[in-house]
This record gives C-alpha cells, structure tokens and sequence, in this order.
C-alpha cells in the first residue's frame, strides 16, 4: 500500500490545449506549501509524464505535493509537439498557474529532465511562484544547441537558484561544456555531477531515488 494517492486532472492552456495532468499527494501531512512541477523529456522523442513518476512519488513518500504532465500532443494532451520546445513553455506555464490555483501553493520548485529542462528553465521568470529551479541533464552540448539553444538565455539570466544534475558521460553535453555555461550565469547555481553516468541511464528508474534526495536536499535550501 503506497503512502500516496493520484489525482488526475486536466489543465487548459490559453491556446486551447488540454494537458493531462497527475497530483500526486502524500497520505501523511504535507511538509510545506511547496510543490514541485516536474517537466518530462523531449516529446519528440518519446518523452511523457510517466517517466517520471518514480520520482514524483518519491518526493510525495517524502512529504511533497509533486505534480507531472504530458505536454502537448503527449498521451491525452491534445495539440501537437513542437520542435524547439517554445510551444511547450506555455504549457509549463498553465500547469503552474493551475497549481498556485488550485493547490494554494505560492512556492514551486520547477524541474526539467533533459529536453524538459530547457523547456522548463525558459519558464522559470514567468511565473512569480518559482522559488528554484532544478535541470536533469541540461542539454547544452553544440549538437542539442541547434534545437534548444534560444532557451539558453532565460535560465542563465534568471537569478533564482538552480541547481544543474548530470552524468559525467552524458552524450549530449561535457562537464567542461556545463561548467563554461554556468560560468556567467546569474544567482545561486550548483552542480552535481553523477560519476560514470550518461544521458539516457540518469533518466531511468534505477536512479530515481537518488534524484528525490538531491531534490530534497535543494528544497530544504531555500
């Protein structure tokens, strides 16, 4: 019996997109009036909310409302994918305000997961109710760059705190091309690195615990 329960609801964005959306909630009190919105990785690829439930239920084990979304043309969200990821941060966008709404959270922590945390990061100064930001492998390699490079710009500037996850065989981005970009960028950022892991391991469940404590740890920072 898990020491959580699921809510499954669906947010309206202003262009007329329904995105499927899950709640999830622990059983005991709640820690805080935190919530922490989690952003899946790259549509086009396979990514959906369900990659992450791992560790959505993990910080709700933990005390913490989590919530996950399918983005748009995911799953049973209506609309369709984009390429670049821009049509996607409205979606970050709703889901958020959804929550300050209707979970009466005035403080949400946003975290991205590969191509979900550019997306995320490009949201982080539209909405008030972020207090940090968290990246799970943040793709900023030259390659990846070419779809994602004009979400750079948002998170680097931002000056809430960051904290920037990754494996150091990730194929998408180096340690040197991480440290580069984090290097000018403003506020709080800090930088785990996850020894011997690449890209595409770090997403799966095998390291999901390990996610959920170094996002509690985060939370309890700020």
């Amino acid at each position: 019996m898990s020491n959580y329960t699921v809510e499954r609801i669906k947010v309206a964005t202003p262009d007329k997109v329904e995105l499927m959306t899950k709640v999830f909630k622990p059983n005991e009190e709640i820690k805080d009036n935190l919530v922490v919105v989690l952003v899946h990785p790259y549509s086009i690829l396979g990514g959906r909310q369900a990659l992450l439930k791992g560790i959505a239920s993990g910080l709700a084990e933990n005390g913490h409302r989590a919530v996950t979304f399918d983005m748009r043309g995911v799953g049973e969200s209506t609309g369709r994918a984009s390429l670049t990821g821009f049509a996607e941060v409205k979606d970050v966008i709703a889901v958020c305000n959804w929550v300050s709404e209707h979970l009466d959270s005035h403080r949400i922590l946003l975290v991205g997961s590969s191509a979900g945390a550019p997306i995320a990061g490009s949201a982080v100064d539209q909405i008030e109710q972020v207090v940090g930001y968290v990246s799970l492998g943040y793709p900023f390699g030259m390659m990846a760059s070419i779809l994602f490079g004009r979400h750079h710009k948002a998170i680097l500037q931002s000056s809430k705190p960051k904290l920037f996850v990754m494996g150091t065989r990730d194929g998408f981005t180096s340690v040197k091309q991480l440290n580069n970009k984090l290097s000018s960028a403003a506020g709080r950022n800090e930088i785990y690195l996850m020894e011997g892991v690449s890209h595409f391991e770090m997403e799966g469940p095998a390291y999901d615990a390990e996610m959920v404590k170094l996002i509690l740890k985060f939370i309890s920072s700020l």
